[in-house]
């Protein structure tokens, strides 16, 4: 990085001593181009009639001038004669200089001379539109002042050199010492602070940087354990399910195994018939309760917009026979056009399954609230309640509070389970308060 700095440095000093040397160079060529013109002007007030319009005369008057170039030509550019060229041109009236003498009495022009290749400043001045006399001297070109301040531009860049080596490391010293002391803090983990104002952005870069890789190594530790919450939940989950399959399997067998040695009358093998059918039954019921359980984490259909409200309606009035058989009231408290973005298989499982668990567990003549809003649902019973201590395993796999009732009306423990996976799934909150004997409520915070 520090020679990156004094690279670039030097880069701009000498972009900067080259342009002023350049313009430098402009500024004195001009000066000297306007010098020369007054100069010349001067020397053509040297002139009198005592210079014959000949080669004698030219000569006499380039001697009175200290050798400076002179040209006698007529009121029209021809040439009379010139001071040093021996091939005179037979007219000058397409110069600059002489052109603007005989339409404006005088004129300059700098260029080349085509007949001596020397770079020069000519003056011209017509007298009394009888004849023209034109005085030119030497003059340094604009490179030729360049290249002639050469050797101090190269004793002026050599010091420019060591000057940016000098600064550079300097600066670049105090410039990485708050930056290594920032990637000090960072390494350490520490909260990254800066007393400089150019600094904080990169202050605020690397603080952000250790929040995300601390918040980064939290979801590991999290994932670790998940992954070990995970290993136990499977062994769990396979003994529940083996449990659960146990039973319709052993009437299945048995019954098949009563009914294989034909010492049964026809009412004991009509018995026998709709125990297998029934426990079959059940059986399939809870393999498909179990591959729903499954599916809904690898469920990656898209959500869409669904008016829960006129849902919720149509399960409450699905549900109605269910609860007029035990006299149960449901109270109804639904917001209209409450719009939830799921799907309606879904709020159809969580809503029925809340709904169903507050008129298995609730009282004969009991009564259940059910409120709808944007701001959640709750489904709300005079049930039998929960113990206290089963409040953390409500929602938790084939786990139910009556175990009476467990398989009774096709109940297998997973309907709860699967509400939680649904809302947790959704970014929903759900929880349950209850007390044993006096009802439970459940609510869903969208």
């Amino acid at each position: 990085m520090r020679w990156r700095i004094w690279l670039l440095s030097l880069g701009i000093a000498l972009l900067g001593v080259l342009i002023f040397g350049i313009g430098a160079t402009q500024v004195y060529y001009n000066s000297s181009i306007d010098g020369s013109k007054d100069y010349l002007k001067v020397y053509m007030n040297e002139y009198t009639a005592e210079y014959t319009l000949d080669k004698q005369g030219v000569d006499a008057f380039s001697l009175k001038l200290n050798g400076a170039r002179v040209t006698f030509m007529d009121v029209h550019g021809k040439v009379i004669a010139d001071s040093e060229a021996d091939e005179l041109e037979k007219n000058h009236s397409d110069r600059q200089e002489v052109k603007d003498a005989i339409l404006k009495g005088e004129g300059f022009a700098v260029r080349s001379s085509s007949t001596l290749g020397k770079n020069m400043v000519y003056y011209c001045k017509n007298f009394n539109d009888s004849f023209l006399v034109r005085i030119a001297v030497f003059t340094d070109s604009d490179w030729s002042i360049f290249v002639s301040i050469l050797p101090q531009f190269a004793a002026f860049a050599g010091l420019m050199i060591v000057l940016c080596m000098v600064l550079a490391f300097v600066a670049t010293y105090f410039i990485l010492s708050p930056v290594k002391k920032l990637a000090s803090q960072a390494a350490a983990n520490d909260s990254v602070t800066t007393k400089y104002t150019e600094l904080e952005s990169v202050a605020d870069i690397l603080n952000e940087r250790n929040r995300n890789i601390q918040r980064q190594m939290d979801e590991i530790r999290s994932e670790k354990e998940l992954l070990e919450k995970a290993r136990a939940s499977k062994d769990e989950f396979i003994s529940n399910v083996t449990h659960e399959m146990n039973t319709p399997l052993t009437s299945i067998h048995g019954y098949a195994e009563l009914l294989s040695g034909g010492g049964l009358t026809k009412e004991q093998q009509a018995v026998a018939y709709r125990t297998i059918l029934s426990q079959s039954e059940r059986l399939t019921n809870l393999i498909a309760c179990i591959i729903n359980y499954s599916e809904i984490d690898s469920d990656d259909l898209p959500s869409y917009e669904v008016d829960f409200s006129a849902l919720a309606k149509e399960i409450l009035l699905s549900l109605k026979p269910e609860a007029d058989k035990r006299n149960i009231t449901i109270i109804e408290n639904i917001e209209d056009k409450v719009i939830v973005s799921s799907r309606h298989e879904r709020l159809n499982e969580v809503f029925g399954n809340l709904v169903r668990n507050a008129i298995k567990y609730n009282k004969d003549g009991g009564t259940i609230t059910v409120t709808l809003n944007y701001g959640g649902l709750t489904v709300e019973d005079t049930g039998i309640g929960i113990a206290e201590e089963n409040l953390d395993k409500v929602f938790s796999r084939f786990f139910t509070v009556d175990k009476s009732h467990n398989g009774k009306n096709g109940g297998f423990g997973l309907g709860l389970a699967v509400v939680k996976k649904i809302c947790r799934k959704s970014g929903w909150n759900i929880s349950v308060k209850s007390k044993l004997g006096e009802g439970s409520k459940f609510t869903v915070e969208f």
